[in-house]
């Protein structure tokens, strides 16, 4: 499987210069001075707090299949998140680089560490994390485009919802962003722009929320492929990622099955269309299969949204995905409940068999108006969403496993810090 990897990628960037060879352009002229690119680096930050109210009053606490707003009835601080970066000029002619270096504190990070990189630092409910820590370059060569690398540390490129709360409509994740998805590589990441129409991803990563070294997943030395093709169209846009690479930590599957020979495949397609100048549309399409456990899960996601005035925006996301096995989605009563069942070790996360989920969340997104300059673009977002099991276990209510339904409803603010 691994030398069918190499040969997918290779034959990806071969495919790549090739079809660029024809858009070449002239030499570009040389990077802008020092000067201007420190000039250029930024810092800013956000702080993201909310709470998510369940009449049901789940007596573990937990909001079944949430995850990030898994904790009912508390306020939580979500995320502080500091960013210091140095974005790539989108006017820049010639060779031009990037970094960026984004940590964060608050519940969100006992879900976002990659494994062996600070995933036991704190038993609390919050925690740090470092987000992101990686360097890029656009390179105007062998495309009319050119060529865009990142190496280090960074967030998936896969999917429709992040990390950073100010990047998502709503406040509640979709089952797709916790259970379908990464959330964050170490790596390598190469997006060839072959013409104002293709985009051609190709990439080397650790593997799915995995470090470097042999505390970094028991995967370590093993080939993760991470690559895909972007289509940029007049009103519409395809985004379509794959992962592929062993992931179950070192004693999960038994003998004589070898965990690296067993791989997981983790496939998303993004398609956003802007209906008119007001409606935009983003459909996402996932589906993840884990060949150790024969396991296998995925579905449909459609997001729509709508401003209402220049103040508050309206959205719906209507969400239908099966866990075919009962092997991806769970609720996570104990604070380090999620790194320990992604490293296989012991921890009290509980699921609720092969099921098939639904899910219906209204919300608005509403921006005053006349704020500080520090603040401005401040967002409260309040939603109320509908969770059901429409085929399988129950595994919501007030005793988990009692319910085929939950009703949530949450509010939170995302304050901007712009320094």
């Amino acid at each position: 499987m691994k030398h069918r990897i190499w040969t997918l990628l290779s034959t990806a960037a071969a495919a790549t210069l090739l079809a660029g060879a024809a858009f070449a352009a002239d030499a570009p002229p040389p990077p802008p001075t020092l000067d201007s690119w420190v000039s250029s680096i930024k810092f800013s930050g956000s702080i993201e707090a909310g709470a998510t109210m369940n009449p049901q009053s789940p007596q573990n606490g937990v909001n079944f299949g949430h995850v990030f707003t898994g904790r009912s009835n508390q306020v939580d601080l979500n995320q502080i998140v500091l960013t210091i970066e140095r974005d790539l000029d989108p006017k820049a002619t010639g060779p031009d680089f990037g970094f960026k270096l984004q940590g964060m504190y608050g519940s969100d990070a006992q879900f976002t560490h990659l494994i062996g990189e600070g995933d036991h630092s704190s038993s609390s409910r919050n925690a740090f994390d470092l987000v992101e820590a990686n360097v890029y370059a656009h390179l105007p060569y062998l495309t009319a485009g050119g060529i865009d690398v990142k190496v280090g540390q960074f967030s998936t490129p896969i999917g429709n919802e992040v990390i950073a709360a100010g990047g998502n409509f709503f406040y509640s994740k979709s089952y797709i962003f916790n259970f379908g998805i990464p959330l964050k590589h170490m790596g390598l990441l190469v997006t060839t722009h072959v013409n104002p129409i293709l985009d051609i991803y190709t990439g080397y990563t650790t593997g799915v929320n995995t470090s470097l070294g042999s505390d970094g997943g028991y995967n370590d030395g093993q080939f993760h492929f991470l690559g895909g093709f972007g289509l940029n169209l007049k009103n519409v846009t395809v985004l379509a990622l794959t992962h592929i690479g062993p992931e179950n930590p070192a004693g999960s599957l038994p003998a004589p099955i070898k965990i690296h020979d067993q791989y997981r495949y983790l496939n998303d397609v993004l398609i956003t269309w802007h209906i008119n100048d007001k409606l935009t549309s983003v459909t996402e399409l996932n589906y993840i299969k884990d060949d150790g456990f024969a396991a296998a899960g995925g579905g449909v996601a459609e997001y729509l949204t709508y401003p209402i005035s220049p103040i508050v925006t309206a959205g719906v996301r209507a969400e239908i995905w099966r866990d075919n096995n009962g092997f991806f989605v769970a609720g996570f009563p104990g604070n380090l409940d999620f790194i320990n069942l992604e490293m296989g070790l012991p921890n009290t996360a509980y699921g609720a068999g092969p099921t098939t989920y639904g899910a219906l969340t209204f919300g608005l997104n509403i921006k005053p108006s006349k704020l500080p300059k520090m603040i401005d673009g401040l967002t409260i977002r309040p939603e109320i969403r509908y969770d059901r099991a429409l085929a399988g276990g129950s595994p919501f209510g007030d005793v988990p496993g009692a319910d085929k339904n939950q009703v949530t409803l949450g509010i939170d603010v995302v304050m901007p810090l712009n320094f």
